[in-house]
């Protein structure tokens, strides 16, 4: 049994676009350079204690729950 590999010719319409817009292009640029100037950055990282970060967060969380706290 064999099976039918091509696949019919079909005439493409003068208008069609094979390329990307140009604001694709460009928003893949954007993206790269902002990536690159965060990795880059000389700011140095702090790490925020659990203390600090987390308790408001559960604070919050325990009265919107309805846990008194």
């Amino acid at each position: 049994m064999s099976a039918v590999s091509s696949r019919p010719s079909v005439p493409r319409s003068p208008g069609a676009r094979t390329g990307l817009p140009w604001w694709a292009v460009a928003l893949a640029v954007v993206s790269f350079v902002t990536l690159l100037v965060v990795m880059t950055a000389p700011s140095p990282a702090h790490a925020v204690s659990a203390s600090q970060g987390l308790a408001p967060l559960l604070e919050f969380l325990a009265r919107v729950v309805g846990i008194g706290v």
